[in-house]
């Protein structure tokens, strides 16, 4: 009888997996991988050619809002600050929108003063989004800084 007994108390299952032939694989699938990859050629593609691309330059168009009734329209805003056009308020968006040419991805930029009405920069944003000019921004002076 206690040898019957013995013979079960004797053996333990296990209770994890034995990972050693995992990594053993893996690390062979590595090797393999490693000898291959510099010998795969990669397919050559033979792009079209063109003489020449130009790429045109997004000068933005600029609105200026000086105070809550004056409103100006800029084509260039290189050019000086007192070169913009008095516009009244509600035809700024057809104006912006005859001066895209029809490049409705043209940028916008709103430069507004300080002393300028929160609601009269919206109504301005409002105005181009009806005329459906995609490209709005916002013209800002860093802070510590005199340029725009």
């Amino acid at each position: 009888m206690p040898a019957v007994s013995s013979r079960g108390r004797g053996r333990r299952t296990i209770n994890e997996i034995n990972m050693v032939p995992f990594i053993d694989v893996m690390l062979v699938l590595l090797i393999i991988f490693m000898v291959t990859a510099p010998l795969i050629t990669p397919s050559v593609i033979n792009l079209p050619t063109v003489d020449r691309a130009s790429k045109r330059e997004d000068k933005p168009l600029e609105v200026i809002i000086k105070s809550d009734t004056v409103v100006q329209f800029k084509r260039d805003p290189s050019v000086g600050s007192s070169s913009g056009l008095d516009i009244p308020m509600a035809q700024i968006g057809q104006a912006v929108k005859t001066a895209q040419d029809g490049d409705a991805q043209r940028p916008v930029v709103i430069s507004a003063d300080k002393s300028v009405k929160y609601e009269t920069v919206v109504a301005a944003m409002n105005q181009l989004k009806r005329a459906g000019i995609e490209r709005v921004g916002l013209s800002v002076t860093a802070t510590g800084s005199q340029q725009r």
